[in-house]
């Protein structure tokens, strides 16, 4: 096993605690989606395990979305599994990953993608552009210009890491709801 969680049983652990917080059907693409927002579970590991946890009735299938995927949900076995186990791995982790799946799923609803792009600018220095469209109608834009290649690169990584963060975050400042930031 190669998933930074640990074990096979920590990656079905891993996977039954998302599923289970997230309370409403998905299918495959999206359970690995929101599994793969971290670097804690390998894709292998991961389609591996759900394999398993599907003969092993930890998850099973609960109908078809409108484009004829299964969809699938957590079993009362799986929430015992996840309920008893989840100690098996730190709660900082799990937390945070499941924040990340429900931004992301939050993201994936609205239709919003998030892009972010470092070119060469002037003078040695680097713009980076940020930009989030709904529905393919561009909703945020913005740009800045920094004065090295390793602060853009920093700054994508940030983005790449956090876009929903980043999005409310700017909304909330634009709008004045952060008026701790400048006390």
């Amino acid at each position: 096993m190669s998933s930074n969680v640990g074990s096979k049983r920590n990656v079905k652990i891993f996977v039954l605690y998302l599923m289970e917080n997230i309370n409403y059907p998905l299918d495959f693409f999206t359970v690995n989606d929101i599994i793969m927002q971290t670097d804690y579970v390998m894709y292998l590991d991961f389609a591996e395990s759900f394999a398993e946890m599907l003969d092993d009735e930890l998850v099973e299938c609960v109908g078809k979305d409108e484009r004829g995927d299964d969809l699938y949900m957590v079993t009362q076995r799986g929430r015992i599994v996840a309920a008893e186990l989840k100690s098996d791995i730190l709660s900082s982790v799990l937390d945070q990953s499941l924040a990340c799946a429900l931004r992301y799923l939050n993201f994936k609803k609205r239709g919003i993608e998030a892009r972010c792009t470092v070119t060469e600018a002037k003078n040695g220095k680097y713009k980076v552009s940020c930009t989030f469209t709904e529905k393919g109608e561009e909703i945020f834009r913005t740009e800045l210009i920094v004065d090295s290649k390793n602060r853009a690169d920093r700054m994508k990584a940030n983005f790449a890491e956090r876009p929903e963060a980043i999005f409310r975050g700017v909304n909330a400042l634009l709008a004045g709801n952060v008026n701790y930031l400048f006390n």
